[in-house]
């Protein structure tokens, strides 16, 4: 008798209610938090020379972070 090996692969199982509705909620409460926060820190300290530069690469550079770390929840 000729017995086949066939793979049963488990059904994946829903995400937990806290991955599918907490996490998300928490993550975009932090990411804008610390993309304001660090924008208006970067306005805080701004010399007279960098005009509307400093501001800017602060608001890139922290949407660039915020995305990093949060990007996949």
């Amino acid at each position: 008798q000729d017995v086949m090996d066939i793979e049963v692969k488990p059904k994946p199982s829903r995400p937990h209610w806290y991955e599918r509705h907490v996490q998300p909620c928490v993550a975009e409460l932090l990411g804008s938090a610390l993309f304001i926060f660090i924008g208006c820190l970067s306005v805080v300290e701004d010399s007279g020379g960098t005009g509307r530069l400093q501001p800017a690469l602060a608001h890139g550079l922290a949407l660039g972070v915020t995305v990093a770390i949060l990007g996949d929840i």
